[in-house]
């Protein structure tokens, strides 16, 4: 890369006045020899009082590349060109931005000519997401778009040291890496476990940003904090609430359910029913269930079903080592059916893929949650509709408040 670097290192105590000052946490646990040392990012390499953070600041000249190296030739509709343009002009305003769309309306092409725009100037980007699994959605389509240019690659699941990138794509964890680094700081799914609520994570995104780098927020559900700063003024409003295609967002149905969906291994005669009308329609199921050691159950319950004897069953959660390989299985439709938890209730796309989550009114089912997991179906523009099925003991506040939101943004 012919790009100029001048490096000014510098250094600070990694642990002060109790404070850890990589991620921003407080710091209380000790060693053995009574040092204080950092739980919260030990992941990253064990930070110990005393210790010494070391930054390597490099002022680097990018080269400005023609067109941003974008080498993208599809089309925006009228209404993501209002939101793609609008990004651009707020970055160049140096204006801080959240882009609130539904599910599914193409918010990473809106992205293009953001980077574009960065890029061109031979300034530096990165795109952070909470999730390895959005991570490794992203990477292929960003390396096609941008196809000359160097593009990194970073989170938990493939260890490497950050390089010199002019386009960094990670999970939000990975920002830990980086100090004053960006000139422009995307986060998608800002809304997603682990980023929201987590200080950490949000310390970590202050820090990587320059002191006059631009942030765009990327969202279908917005938290509390992000409409309090465009309250305030800190923050760009653009609002998108149709699909690329134009068509509605699939509205859930809903089905009330008097026994158990699982008892004696054998599945609920109504929910078996549901789950073979999909796979009878030719469509790929996500079946979600609450809780990881309910997934290995599932899918032995279902594998003994003769109406699904010839069909290929999986199970995926956040810790499971063939996690990526079995995402991109059902992608390739190598499976049928995928039973899974709310890892894969956001950032990731399966064509034609219809949806079941078994006891809706679970806790673990935000109304956002609902929202986002509903968003997987319906996303192509020749299969625009499908099967979203709540499927619940207890009608809950979250059910209806997600079904309440889905209808508001189709209106």
């Amino acid at each position: 890369m012919d790009s100029s670097i001048f490096k000014e290192t510098s250094k600070i105590t990694v642990i002060e006045n109790g404070k850890c000052n990589r991620c921003g946490s407080a710091v209380k646990s000790k060693l053995p020899n009574g040092k204080l040392y950092c739980r919260k990012c030990i992941g990253i390499g064990r930070a110990v009082e005393g210790d010494y953070l070391v930054r390597n600041q490099e002022h680097i000249s990018f080269p400005k590349l023609k067109n941003g190296g974008l080498t993208w030739h599809g089309e925006l509709t009228t209404l993501q060109k209002q939101i793609s343009d609008q990004l651009v002009l707020n970055f160049q305003n140096k204006e801080n931005s959240l882009v609130h769309a539904v599910t599914g309306a193409g918010k990473t092409e809106m992205l293009f000519n953001l980077i574009s725009e960065c890029l061109k100037k031979g300034q530096r980007a990165c795109i952070a997401t909470p999730r390895i699994d959005v991570v490794n959605e992203l990477y292929p389509r960003f390396k096609e778009a941008f196809f000359n240019v160097k593009i990194g690659k970073y989170h938990g699941r493939e260890f490497k040291e950050p390089d010199l990138d002019q386009l960094t794509i990670c999970t939000t964890h990975q920002l830990m890496k980086f100090y004053q680094a960006f000139d422009l700081l995307v986060i998608d799914e800002v809304d997603s476990f682990p980023y929201a609520g987590d200080p950490q994570l949000h310390f970590a995104a202050e820090q990587a940003v320059k002191i006059e780098g631009v942030r765009a927020y990327l969202t279908a559900t917005p938290t509390e904090d992000l409409l309090q700063e465009i309250k305030q003024g800190r923050l760009k409003l653009l609002k998108l609430n149709r699909r690329f295609h134009g068509g509605l967002l699939p509205v859930p149905k809903e089905k009330l359910f008097l026994r158990a969906y699982l008892k004696k291994n054998q599945i609920n005669p109504n929910l078996m029913k549901e789950i073979v009308n999909t796979i009878k329609k030719g469509h790929p199921l996500l079946l979600f269930v609450p809780r990881i050691e309910q997934i290995p159950v599932y899918v032995k319950a279902l594998q003994r079903e003769k109406q699904l004897e010839n069909i290929k069953i999986a199970g995926v959660h956040a810790s499971d080592p063939d996690r990526i390989q079995k995402v991109q299985d059902f992608r390739d439709r190598k499976f049928q059916i995928l039973v899974t938890t709310t890892i894969l209730e956001r950032g990731v796309t399966f064509k034609n893929v219809w949806v079941i989550i078994v006891a809706a009114d679970d806790p673990i089912y935000t109304t956002a949650s609902l929202v986002q997991i509903a968003g997987r179906v319906g996303r192509a523009k020749e299969d625009p509709d499908g099967l979203v099925l709540y499927c619940y003991h207890k009608y809950s506040k979250n059910i209806r408040k997600a079904i309440k939101q889905i209808r508001e943004m189709n209106q």
